[in-house]
């Protein structure tokens, strides 16, 4: 058997809810570090003096008691553990691990028992449950009655609220009330916040950022109480995670942070932190209301009866003393400009994001702490509204991401070292460190950057700034166009010999001009598709020819796509190739590489039957002069023929009554066109065989 025994997911039981963890047995201690808080309890094995085995309901249990009366359950075990847990007590703590039964029976009346922080309610000498005094927040009396309230927890979807106890008159002890004693026993453990007594020491009028405000902070010798203009706060020691010092960008101010579980509540608003922001030139001295003695047997050293010194300092030495807690600050983290601290924005909010030894906090709306070991990866991204900043995407194992945007671009090489050095997953790590070695080289300049996509952003910008001014000189003067032939127009419309007088020949040039600018503007049309007419050629597709090949990547996709399927059920096709896309990142060269040789042989089989296509007469297609004349006649005809319909309207537009003169017009007309018809179809040609038959067979009749 090793030295030490470790089970993952073992649950213990907080407030109402079941938080998972890790325990581990060891021949000094026994760990337990919470996955929710990272909160560690640490029993050393010298002090262990019990150790039950129960039934429970998440499997089996173990209950361990030490000599200074406290109490640890961990439950989630299996029925297989019982026996090397056993065999390591025996071996290394000299603790018989003994099988303890609970009584399932259901009665409402047996014996209350106080054991150390726990009540239990005993049946037949078998426990039925048991009651955590520090989950006590109230205890009231009564006639025969005693009632328990308890403190809530909002992670929990049911909350006991109350339970009553009825005691009955005891006959023996007429001195002591058995209700007052049983109260007297619940409130010694219980967790009931009562201000009995002088504070410690009152810090007055500190600046808190969570919750917003101004508070005098009262030092008392089991809770902080914390007295505004608007709202009084009561805050245990026992409910206090961390504490963090940390300074600010400025280097002038002073951040104080105090994490809490469970949360201070202020209607339905949760406040996870409580911010205290000092400045340093502020000094205070500082007596305690304790007695020399008291303060040296109780603090041990840590704290004297008279203090001075920055205000920041004596709030965090008391703390630390009264809390015992260790209080954490930055590491060796040095940002661009030599601070501890990255500026950045958190939910359209800017704030200070610190990188710790263990983990990062942002501060300070809202709050944010990330332990390492609860991050499954990070990832650097641009910037969505400029490329001088990017963001820093945490993704937790939970499946929660937060996003720090805003992050000035030279702050990427140090952020990217020290996530590399604590051996955080980044996501995109191939990428960045491509990208590393330009930033840290042309960090200091900021138009040398080498940046390829802004580069192909700027190279689209130009080709849609130059198909808008083409677009736009359609309207104008054909000077952009022609600007040789043109010179000599605007010389002649703007000349300055010209003589007002000469109205005439001023028109006559006008008119040349329009023309010549209608001329030089089909010249125009037809110079503009032949530069698009390539444009066009792409899109065309010849549907009897060979079809392209696939690339590695599809190929691939194709072939796991089922996989996907199954290992996801329900998954959109968005996602799945979003999977895929990932899966496809994460291949290693080698499996690539069989893709990739099955991509270059589809590759050689697709050319050696295109060219096979190709001569064998497949894919020929009219050549695009003769598109262009056939469109052009086909709009001739269309304009004949809309030229014919209006001339049939003009003469059938009014049928009822025709004058004299009208009739004879028409004859005279219709006797012309039959003539030059005539002439025309002796000639043989078609365009001209479409006109004579445009005309109405009504005024054929009319001149026979």
């Amino acid at each position: 058997m090793g030295d030490t025994l470790e089970f993952n997911e073992i649950y213990q039981e907080v407030k109402g809810s079941w938080n998972d963890g890790r325990l581990r047995f060891s021949k000094q201690n026994v760990v337990y570090k919470s996955s929710k808080t990272g909160k560690v309890d640490s029993i050393p094995a010298a002090e262990l003096n019990l150790a039950q085995w129960r039934r429970v309901c998440l499997g089996h249990g173990i209950k361990l008691g030490t000599s200074s009366g406290l109490v640890y359950k961990y439950d989630g075990f299996r029925d297989t553990d019982l026996e090397k847990i056993s065999e390591f007590f025996k071996a290394n703590y000299k603790v018989e691990l003994s099988e303890k039964d609970m009584c399932v029976k259901g009665w409402n009346w047996g014996t209350a028992k106080f054991s150390g922080p726990l009540l239990s309610f005993d049946v037949n000498d078998n426990t039925a449950f048991e009651v955590p005094l520090s989950n006590v927040s109230q205890c009231a009396t009564g006639k025969n009655e005693v009632t328990l309230e308890f403190h809530q927890n909002d992670d929990t979807e049911v909350s006991l609220m109350e339970v009553r106890f009825y005691v009955p008159p005891s006959q023996s002890d007429e001195r002591q009330d058995p209700v007052e004693a049983f109260a007297q026993s619940v409130l010694s453990k219980a967790d009931v916040i009562q201000a009995t007594g002088d504070a410690v020491c009152i810090f007055k009028e500190l600046q808190c950022l969570t919750p917003r405000g101004r508070y005098d902070i009262r030092i008392y010798p089991t809770f902080l109480h914390l007295h505004g203009k608007t709202f009084d706060y009561k805050i245990p020691y026992t409910t206090v995670l961390r504490l963090f010092l940390l300074p600010h960008k400025d280097q002038r101010q002073m951040f104080f942070v105090i994490s809490l579980d469970p949360p201070i509540k202020q209607g339905q608003t949760r406040y996870h932190f409580l911010i205290l922001l000092f400045s340093k030139e502020e000094d205070l001295s500082l007596t305690l209301n304790m007695s020399e003695e008291d303060v040296e047997r109780r603090f041990d050293g840590k704290l004297s009866k008279n203090m001075s010194g920055s205000l920041y300092e004596m709030v965090s030495r008391v703390m630390k003393a009264l809390v015992n807690r260790k209080i954490t600050v930055p590491g060796n983290f040095q940002g661009h400009s030599g601070a501890q601290c990255i500026t950045c924005s958190y939910k359209a909010s800017s704030g200070l994001l610190y990188p710790l030894e263990r983990g990062f906090i942002y501060v300070h709306k809202p709050p944010v702490h990330l332990r390492f070991e609860e991050i499954s990866c990070v990832n650097f991204a641009r910037g969505t509204t400029t490329t001088r900043s990017f963001d820093f995407e945490i993704e937790t194992k939970q499946g929660n991401q937060y996003t720090f945007s805003s992050i000035e671009r030279e702050e990427y090489g140090k952020l990217f070292d020290f996530v590399n050095a604590k051996k955080l997953n980044i996501k995109n790590r191939g990428f960045k460190e491509g990208m590393k070695g330009n930033i840290d080289e042309y960090s200091d300049s900021d138009e040398d950057q080498h940046d390829a996509y802004l580069e192909r952003m700027k190279a689209e910008g130009k080709i849609r700034e130059e198909g808008n001014d083409s677009d736009e000189s359609d309207g104008e003067s054909d000077e952009s166009f022609n600007p040789g032939e043109e010179d000599d127009d605007i010389a002649e419309e703007y000349d300055s010999n010209a003589s007002a007088s000469d109205s005439s020949d001023e028109e006559g040039d006008s008119d040349n001009e329009s023309a010549k600018k209608k001329k030089v503007k089909k010249a125009k049309v037809v110079k503009e598709k032949k530069e698009r007419k390539p444009r066009k050629e792409k899109k065309q597709k010849d549907k009897g020819g060979p079809k392209r090949p696939m690339s590695a990547y599809m190929l691939w996709l194709n072939a796991s796509r089922e996989h996907i399927k199954s290992e996801n059920p329900g998954i959109s096709i968005t996602e799945i190739s979003k999977k895929a896309g990932e899966m496809w990142r994460q291949l290693g060269k080698e499996e690539k590489e069989e893709w990739d040789t099955k991509a270059a042989e589809a590759k050689r089989q697709y050319d050696k039957a295109k060219k096979e296509y190709a001569e064998s007469g497949g894919g020929a297609t009219s050549s695009p002069k003769k598109e262009s004349k056939k469109s052009a006649g086909k709009k001739e005809e269309k304009k004949r023929k809309s030229a014919g319909g209006d001339k049939d309207k003009e003469r059938g537009g009014n049928d009822s009554f025709k004058s004299k003169e009208f009739i004879e017009t028409s004859e005279e007309s219709s006797s012309d066109s039959d003539r030059k018809s005539k002439a025309k179809r002796k000639k043989g040609s078609d365009d001209e065989e479409e006109e004579a038959a445009s005309t109405p067979a009504s005024s054929e009749e009319e001149s026979d």
